[in-house]
């Protein structure tokens, strides 16, 4: 097998991861991901194997997590019975999705991992990343209509209505509506796998959550952030027993994303749900762009193609990181920028309530 490649940190090196995080957190804070599918890929991009990227990063995620869930509970989003319960299942999944990743080490290399940590982000982000901005889109047109906006999806209706006898547990998320564990059980291993893979869970987590149980996305997004706690936890302990825990990336990153996550946390309290999907999809969509750049390049290597030519891997190296910094600035200011919009709105709609008061009491 191969010895373990850590990344050599320089000063400058220090400042991207610092910077990397706190954009990161932000994205955590405010869509309830865990800001991976951003941290994993800049990882990756600056030279960490997959393998150390996906480790370090569920090494970092859960105490971020911890921070972000209590935050987002205070203002009465988290559904913490949902998240624990999820999160336990997800264990499972975390450990199979570790195995598969130590297996294509041993096999193929890091080279290995980096491709098979890409072709899933590729797929996953095609797939969550459409579905989401569709529905985002649709969700925008009925803006308007309140009751639209928070309907509940029709999957989630039907499973809401499947009565297990001795499996039926009650969430307030749901509106304290009763769904059966052995639907949350294969969703959990599932979101469990995916975090070991590519320390992405929530791209599964969050929208099963709103599509299948019905819980509506600022919650949904709430809520993953506690899964992440129980998963992260349970992941890095299995990483680092291997060694592929590189702890000094787990702790700059892990000290840029506790500024950034709580930012993103008070943004979702001024925003609505569509625009959470929005900016969930427009960062998963920018980010499958560059991983998919990267493809070639890792085929090449691997003799899976024919060799490419040192330029064109070295540009298509170069798009890649492009492309990857174009998705961490366009999310941090979509948040920015909904955050202050958000804020001006409520603060407008606070006077125009006291004005009627004022003029009522007149």
């Amino acid at each position: 097998m191969e010895a373990i490649n850590f990344l050599d940190l320089t000063p400058g090196m220090v400042a991207i991861l610092f910077l990397v995080g706190f954009i990161g957190g932000m994205v955590s804070g405010f869509i309830g991901s865990g800001g991976a599918f951003v941290l994993t890929p800049a990882m990756m991009s600056l030279g960490a194997p997959a393998i150390v990227a996906v480790a370090s990063n569920m090494a970092h995620k859960f105490p971020k997590a911890l921070v972000g869930s209590i935050k987002r509970a205070r203002y009465g989003q988290v559904d913490v019975k949902l998240g624990i319960i999820m999160g336990i299942f997800a264990e499972i999944g975390v450990f199979i999705g570790k195995g598969f990743m130590t297996d294509i080490r041993k096999q193929f290399g890091d080279t290995g991992t980096d491709l098979y940590v890409s072709a899933i982000f590729v797929v996953v982000l095609a797939v969550v990343g459409g579905f989401v901005m569709r529905d985002a889109l649709k969700s925008r047109i009925s803006a308007g209509d309140d009751d639209q906006e928070h309907k509940t999806p029709k999957l989630a209706q039907w499973v809401q209505s499947v009565r297990i006898p001795g499996t039926m547990m009650r969430f307030k998320s749901i509106g304290n509506k009763e769904v059966s564990v052995l639907f949350i059980a294969p969703l959990g291993i599932a979101t469990g796998l995916l975090a070991a893979s590519i320390a992405v869970g929530g791209f599964i987590g969050v929208p099963a959550m709103i599509y299948v149980l019905g819980v509506p996305a600022i919650m949904a997004t709430a809520t993953e952030l506690v899964v992440a706690f129980v998963m992260g936890a349970g992941g890095s302990a299995l990483y680092a027993w291997d060694g592929f825990v590189d702890i000094r990336l787990s702790m700059i990153i892990l000290a840029g994303s506790l500024f950034g996550v709580q930012i993103g946390a008070i943004g979702t309290t001024y925003v609505k749900d569509w625009v959470v999907k929005l900016i969930m999809a427009m960062i998963m969509l920018i980010v499958l762009v560059s991983r998919f750049f990267k493809l070639p390049v890792y085929l090449s290597n691997l003799d899976m193609i024919d060799k490419l030519p040192a330029a064109t891997s070295s540009l298509l190296s170069n798009i890649s990181f492009a492309t990857l910094g174009l998705a961490l600035l366009t999310g941090a200011l979509a948040i920015i920028i909904a955050l202050i919009k958000g804020m001006a709105d409520d603060r407008k709609a606070k006077q125009a309530a006291a004005a009627v008061l004022a003029d009522a009491s007149s």
